[in-house]
């Protein structure tokens, strides 16, 4: 191992394109990245990108989420830290509780800071202990349902129904009446237990318009943290992330100032070490108001490298090897570099409520050319199953401006196809085009207000799908007479009858 380098060896605990996105970087410091999988993923992308790779056992997402699989992959493949990147057991204490006992690295925080900022309820204690203003709402959750009847009408409705636990989304409920509190409250609860082991939630005001804004922190050991500017996560889908930029079109200078100290605030008031992130609810009148803090890489950290200039991934493993933020950043200029755009590609079906599908992947293209990056878990054959989450990659693109910026994604957008499910390309480049968006006016509620985002508009069909039509039939009609059946009349070469390329005059 290099003096330099405080591993050699680095297992990667999860899959997809977040695995494959940690082994470029961790090869790019010269540090062996050891992959995992499930058997359903023994030749998955991830699997192909690492050095080596371990079974963990079992069929799907069970494999990624049993800590002791995790132990014993590191040390029978002589890894001396594990990479959790996000998802499965990236915020659950018992991983790097369960390294540390190993004599293992966990490349994140401690077990105590994540058990103190993971739970949403606790993570607004330490908030509000730090002056950092949070969403009114309640969270002594104890399982009583009518207490929590009692507490969400005297909060008012609409309001939220938020999973103590975990976050993407999942285990969340908008209540917009008090008839229908106690079938949202069931339901949260259940996918929340199901996502998270825990059915515990609180409730929130729902406050709207609003946006939502998060910052990027850093922290190493030494009890220092910093902040790497705002990303803009407004654009969502039941309450689920699909469109990131960096930075945020509603957040200046002054007020970019005032929520990065109150973020590296809650972060050193848990002692927080490595990556983290923390969101904020930004209303129209320009105050802001805790949600939660994510003890983790987050999936849109690329929107923040690039207009950074850092490789987030790379500061992580130098932290968690002890270093400072002294030693790994120095009086580094984080002043915004142009503007950025992500966009999350999913195997789901807009024109179906959403559908997440499952399939072969028969024709993979992704985009190209300067400022393009995509971080990708599928290439061309690559089967989309029911196990995991159905995201297949990110797109993220680089301008000078926003506005260079957002026509540098709808060029990528219409350079991508995901051939033999259905995706959400369509619908991403229909949000990106619409009136709101291009004027940044962003709220969580975009694509709730707009349901014809979600709809094939229809009457346009391209050339190229025509003439991909036409040698399908073609080709099909020539594979039959192969195998000896009727010449089929749509094959023209049949139906024009015979030809000849010169007539003398």
């Amino acid at each position: 191992m290099s003096r330099d380098l405080p591993f050699s060896r680095v297992l990667v605990a999860n899959r997809g394109e977040i695995a494959v996105r940690i082994c470029r970087s961790l090869k790019d410091m010269g540090i062996v990245p050891v992959a995992v999988h499930s058997a359903v993923d023994s030749g998955a992308v991830h699997v192909l990108a690492a050095d080596e790779a371990v079974h963990l056992g079992g069929e799907g997402s069970e494999s990624y989420l049993d800590p002791a699989r995790i132990v014993r992959a590191a040390q029978q493949s002589r890894c001396e830290a594990v990479h959790p990147g996000y998802g499965f057991l990236s915020e659950d204490p018992a991983l790097p509780s369960a390294l540390e006992a190993a004599g293992l690295v966990f490349i994140g925080p401690t077990a105590a800071a994540m058990e103190a900022l993971g739970s949403k309820s606790r993570a607004k204690e330490v908030a509000l202990a730090v002056n950092v203003p949070v969403v009114p709402g309640f969270d002594s959750d104890k399982g009583d349902d009518k207490l929590l009847q009692d507490e969400a009408r005297k909060i008012g409705y609409p309001l939220l129904i938020k999973a103590v636990r975990g976050g993407g989304g999942k285990g969340m409920r908008t209540v917009e009446r008090d008839e229908d509190f106690e079938e949202a409250l069931t339901a949260c609860r259940r996918e929340a237990k199901s996502a998270f082991g825990s059915g515990n939630v609180l409730l929130e005001q729902c406050i709207r318009p609003a946006r939502h804004i998060e910052i990027q922190v850093m922290g190493d050991s030494k009890g220092r943290v910093v902040a790497l500017n705002e990303r803009e996560c407004s654009i969502q889908r039941r309450h689920q992330k699909i469109i990131e930029e960096a930075p945020s079109p509603a957040v200046n200078e002054v007020l970019r100032q005032r929520m990065m100290e109150a973020a590296v605030r809650l972060a050193e008031g848990a002692a927080y070490q490595n990556a983290g992130t923390v969101e904020f609810l930004l209303d129209s009148e320009g105050s802001f108001y805790f949600l939660e803090m994510n003890t983790r890489l987050q999936v849109e950290h690329p929107v923040t490298e690039m207009t950074t200039g850092l490789d987030l991934v790379r500061l992580q493993v130098l932290l968690a090897g002890g270093a400072s933020i002294e030693d790994v950043m120095g009086d580094y200029d984080l002043s915004p570099r142009g503007h950025s755009i992500e966009v999350r590609v999913y195997a789901e079906d807009p024109t179906n409520g959403f559908l997440p599908a499952a399939g072969v992947l028969s024709r993979v293209i992704e985009p190209e050319g300067p400022g393009v990056r995509v971080d990708s878990g599928v290439r061309s054959g690559s089967s989309v199953t029911v196990h995991f989450d159905p995201m297949l990659a990110k797109i993220i693109v680089h301008g000078a401006d926003r506005d260079s910026a957002l026509s540098r994604m709808r060029r990528s957008l219409s350079e991508s196809a995901y051939l033999g499910v259905p995706t959400n390309l369509d619908f991403l480049d229909r949000v990106l085009a619409s009136q709101e968006f291009r004027n940044g006016a962003l709220r969580t509620d975009l694509v709730e207000r707009n349901p014809s985002l979600g709809q094939d508009p229809g009457g346009l069909v391209p050339d190229a799908a025509y003439v991909g039509a036409a040698l399908f039939q073609m080709l099909g009609a020539r594979d039959a007479r192969r195998d000896g059946t009727p010449e089929a009349p749509e094959d023209p070469w049949v139906t024009l009858g015979a030809m000849r390329l010169w007539r003398g005059v």
